[in-house]
């Protein structure tokens, strides 16, 4: 945790660059924002795998549940695919 007056100083250095270099700090957030994109996409991954372990421990309503939800994130995830390039 930064103190008041590191995080003004964070702050200050942040806004210089990004009115200073644009195309670089646009790069930057390019990436962490690709970084999320797999992160979820990971995530997505797990969750369908797990899922007929899920339906057979939990039952089918709590299956079919995960499975709405799944296929919910699935197509949010294929509709901004190119947001995480």
């Amino acid at each position: 945790m930064l103190s008041k007056e590191d995080q003004r100083r964070f702050e200050q250095i942040t806004r210089q660059l990004r009115e200073s270099d644009p195309k670089f700090f646009a790069r930057l957030d390019q990436r962490v924002r690709a970084r999320r994109g797999r992160w979820l996409m990971l995530l997505t991954v797990i969750l369908w795998a797990s899922l007929p372990a899920m339906t057979v421990l939990a039952g089918r309503t709590a299956g079919a549940a995960c499975v709405v939800v799944l296929a919910a994130n699935t197509g949010l995830m294929w509709h901004f695919r190119h947001r995480w390039r």
